[in-house]
C-alpha cells in the first residue's frame, strides 16, 4: 500500500501546482480567446484568416522540406506582412475596440446566451417572397441582401438606418421609383430591415454575362465576399433571382424561392430535396438575366 501511495505521490509531482489565481488566469485567457474567435468569424477577418493559415501551412512545409530560399524570402517579408495586416484589419480593429469600450463592466465576463441575430422566421421569409414577386410584376428593381453567419456591419454603415420589422409593404415602398431610398441595396438581419441604400461591391468576374446590369453584378459581388443570400428583382425583365456563393440563379415562382431560402437560411436542415446548392453543383450558376 505504501508503494502505491509513493508512486501516486511521485506521479502527481510531475503536474504543476495549480492555485486559485491560476484558475482565474486560465478563465480570463479562455474568455479572450473565445471573444477573438467570435470576432473573427463574424467579420471579413475570417476569410483573411483562412488565407493566413494556408501561408503558415506552406511555411511549415517549406521548413520540413528544407526550402531555404523560400524560408529566407518569407523571413524578409514577415515584418511588412504584419504592417499590412494591421492596415487591412484597421476598420475591424477600431470597431472591436469601440465595442469593448461600450460594454458594461458587469457583463464583460458574461458569455452572451443570445445570438446577435435570432434567425429569420417563416413569416419574414413569406414577406420577402411576397415583396419580390409583387415588385416583379411592374418590374420594380430591387436588391435585398440577407445576412447569414458573417456580419455585414461594414455594408450596413454605407446605407441609411431603418431598423424596421420586415414586411412586404415596407420593402415595396423602399424600392418604389423616385423615392429617396430606392437606389442601392437593403440589408436584412434576422427579422429586421437594418438599413437601405447600401453600397455593395461589384463582381469583377469576367465570366459573368454581359447582359447583366449593375444591380446583378452587385448581388454577385457581395455573395463572393460573404456568405450572404441576395434576392434580385430585375428592373428590365421583372425576373427574380438569388445570388449566393458567387452564382446567380433564377427562380420561377414563390414556392421555389421559399424552398431555396429555407435551405440556405436554416442551419442543419440537410433533408431538403431540391436546394439552391444542388443547382450550383449542376452548373446552373450565372444564368443570363437583366
Amino acid at each position: 500500500m505504501n508503494i502505491i501511495t509513493s508512486l501516486m505521490r511521485d506521479g502527481l509531482s510531475y503536474f504543476p501546482h495549480i492555485e486559485f489565481l491560476n484558475v482565474i488566469e486560465i478563465l480570463i485567457i479562455a474568455y479572450i480567446v473565445y471573444e477573438i474567435m467570435a470576432w473573427i468569424t463574424k467579420t471579413r477577418a475570417w476569410t483573411l484568416l483562412k488565407g493566413l493559415l494556408i501561408i503558415v501551412g506552406f511555411t511549415i512545409a517549406s521548413y520540413l522540406l528544407h526550402f531555404d530560399v523560400i524560408l529566407w524570402i518569407m523571413g524578409r517579408i514577415a515584418t511588412i506582412a504584419v504592417t499590412a495586416l494591421i492596415i487591412i484589419f484597421a476598420p475591424e480593429l477600431r470597431k472591436a475596440l469601440e465595442q469593448l469600450g461600450n460594454k458594461n463592466i458587469m457583463n464583460i465576463f458574461a458569455f452572451d446566451s443570445k445570438s446577435s441575430e435570432d434567425g429569420m422566421s417563416e413569416r419574414t421569409v413569406d414577406e420577402l417572397i411576397n415583396a419580390a414577386f409583387t415588385m416583379s410584376k411592374p418590374k420594380t428593381g430591387a436588391l435585398i441582401v440577407i445576412e447569414r453567419n458573417e456580419n455585414l456591419a461594414y455594408i450596413e454603415k454605407t446605407g441609411i438606418l431603418i431598423n424596421g420589422i420586415v414586411s412586404s409593404q415596407l420593402l415595396i415602398n423602399i424600392f418604389e421609383h423616385n423615392t429617396p431610398l430606392h437606389d442601392g441595396a437593403v440589408l436584412i438581419r434576422g427579422n429586421t430591415i437594418v438599413s437601405a441604400t447600401c453600397y455593395l461591391p461589384l463582381s469583377e468576374n469576367m465570366r459573368i454575362s454581359k447582359d447583366l446590369g449593375t444591380r446583378h453584378r452587385a448581388a454577385i459581388g457581395i455573395s463572393e465576399v460573404s456568405d450572404s443570400v441576395t434576392i434580385v428583382v430585375s428592373e428590365e425583365t421583372g425576373r427574380v433571382s438569388v445570388a449566393v456563393g458567387g452564382n446567380l440563379i433564377k427562380v420561377n415562382d414563390g414556392e421555389e424561392l421559399k424552398k431555396e431560402l429555407s435551405v440556405l437560411l436554416e442551419d442543419g436542415k440537410e433533408d431538403k430535396k431540391v436546394s439552391l446548392l444542388s443547382k450550383l453543383l449542376k452548373g446552373r450558376g450565372n444564368d443570363k438575366d437583366k
